[in-house]
């Protein structure tokens, strides 16, 4: 059986930012939020408006610092390199019509700063869904069933690549197949939340179980 579609989340599987935003985050939380132990990683796979809702609730003046900020950051500070291997990895997925989407719970504003430093970015895809798309975030497996119906597939019939502890969730409960990428955490952490691990996407020949890549 050939796969159909991979499905990639952003952060930590398409671009090597988790780190970067890892450090933003713990200053953030140090300065606004020195009660919330671990907050940098509680929120990975949250959108902006719950990481909001959840740890600044009604603070709109501190809401409105935090999203200055980052937008700054995202801006002129964050380094969006690939993946190694992640570029060629896509291209041969096409070229063997293999649709694919990014999945992402980062919004549109943020993907034009992508798209200004990466003109190429969109023709490795077939679909970008960003937070606006979605009323559930990860956990939620909904981004994820609506990436495969997009192109008119189930989960099943898709992979789904991911690298947080929420993101892996989002995937296994869609029903797709889910490889974790070992970029923010560790191959043992997330080994119960995947059908298997990968550091990157330098493999020459990426085959996972029945599903066939080229």
């Amino acid at each position: 059986m050939k796969a159909k579609a991979c499905l990639f989340d952003l952060d930590g599987v398409v671009f090597d930012t988790e780190p970067q935003y890892t450090l933003f985050w713990a200053k953030i939380a140090r300065e606004f939020r020195p009660d919330v132990s671990d907050m940098e990683h509680l929120i990975k796979g949250q959108t902006l408006v719950e990481i909001y809702d959840r740890y600044f609730g009604g603070d709109t003046a501190t809401q409105q610092t935090i999203t200055d900020r980052l937008n700054d950051y995202e801006r002129n500070e964050l380094a969006y390199s690939y993946l190694p291997g992640f570029e060629a990895f896509v291209e041969r997925l096409r070229s063997g019509g293999i649709k694919t989407a990014v999945v992402t719970s980062s919004n549109r504003e943020k993907m034009e700063n992508i798209y200004r430093r990466h003109p190429e970015f969109r023709g490795y895809f077939d679909a970008i869904l960003t937070s606006e798309d979605f009323t559930e975030s990860k956990p939620s497996p909904q981004c994820y069933e609506r990436a495969a119906a997009r192109f008119g597939l189930e989960p099943k019939d898709c992979i789904v690549f991911e690298d947080s502890f929420n993101g892996l969730r989002s995937g296994r409960e869609s029903g797709a197949y889910v490889v974790g990428i070992t970029s923010t955490n560790s191959a043992e952490a997330i080994a119960g939340l995947c059908d298997e691990t990968r550091e990157n996407y330098l493999d020459s020949k990426f085959v996972i179980q029945n599903y066939d890549c080229p």
